[in-house]
């Protein structure tokens, strides 16, 4: 029996040590609501536009010479994918990304722009699990998940690393809350695993919150049949892993759900009082706060974990 490596608190911390000598970190902003100042970390103004390019880095650096002339393969609706063509880029690495055909475009074009070759599939009928699969067994590569896997994990932790100390940099404390996008639950749980005191909050769109309702079952629920449409492209995961629920349930982590109307707001919000341009997924913890599913309290901490919008959609999210 293969025993997979588990993610820890020592990893992350190597993580955000690797990511540090080669990313400045990113922005932290704060805005004082209904009498709160409330901090954001500014994940959308990464390189590739997400914090997805710290799994990125950690993972294929984690690579010897002999597994990184083989290439990697992973799959991803646009941010995922970036980090790894990004990293791969400037690592000498072969990628290729298996992304849906309904992925946003810019997405899309960002990801051949840094070099990767793009393999389409249909979201509604086929696998991208399969698909990469099959295409990194066909090729020798190594398969790069965009939440299950336990380096991935510890390099969006250094997110977590990141902002707590830039918190007490500016006299907040350490953060008490973090409310945090959850896809596969990556992100989160690497931020778990960064600050061990915070109470950890995962927000989903509706319907597509299987990490709130795994949490509170104790065991993992999958997305149900046919859910509804959401602007939230990098959050339509049809099943959290073990991985990223074992660390999200040890650390007795809640989530709330929020609606389309909601996040629209939370962008538009983003946009006006923060200067942000922050794409769905990335603005649905904020939308949480501002839709009152999450309690104002000193040493709260908000992740605007993607910036990457689809321009069109974005103009009518800005209209109103």
């Amino acid at each position: 029996m293969t025993i997979l490596r588990q993610p820890t608190r020592a990893g992350v911390r190597d993580a955000a040590e690797k990511i540090a000598r080669i990313l400045p970190a990113t922005p932290l902003f704060t805005h004082e609501i209904k009498g709160v100042v409330v901090s954001f970390k500014a994940e959308s103004l990464q390189p590739v536009g997400a914090f997805k390019i710290r799994g990125a880095w950690h993972r294929l650096t984690a690579l010897d010479d002999a597994t990184r002339a083989r290439g990697v393969v992973a799959f991803s609706s646009g941010n995922h994918a970036q980090g790894i063509a990004w990293a791969s880029k400037r690592l000498g690495i072969a990628a290729t990304i298996v992304m849906p055909s309904d992925a946003p475009r810019t997405k899309r074009d960002a990801t051949l722009a840094l070099g990767a070759e793009v393999v389409a599939y249909d979201r509604a009928t086929e696998s991208r699990e399969a698909i990469a699969a099959r295409l990194a067994e066909a090729r020798g590569a190594t398969l790069v998940p965009s939440f299950d896997d336990a380096w991935i994990i510890e390099g969006q932790g250094s997110a977590g690393i990141e902002a707590a100390a830039q918190m007490v940099a500016l006299g907040l404390g350490t953060p008490a809350r973090i409310v945090i996008p959850c896809g596969g639950g990556g992100l989160s749980a690497g931020v778990a695993l960064a600050v061990k005191d915070a109470r950890i909050t995962v927000v989903e769109p509706e319907g597509w919150d299987d990490m709130r309702r795994s949490l509170e079952a104790s065991w993992i629920e999958p997305v149900g049949d046919n859910p509804p449409p959401t602007a939230c492209d990098s959050l339509q995961t049809l099943r959290v892993s073990p991985l990223t629920f074992d660390v999200l349930s040890r650390r007795d982590a809640t989530g709330v759900a929020v609606s389309e109307t909601e996040i629209a707001a939370a962008q538009r919000w983003a946009a006006e009082t923060l200067r942000l341009v922050v794409e769905p997924g990335g603005a649905v913890g904020l939308a949480a706060v501002l839709a009152g599913k999450v309690p104002l309290e000193p040493g709260l901490l908000v992740i605007l974990s993607g910036g990457n919008v689809d321009r069109a959609a974005y103009a009518k999210v800005m209209a109103g």
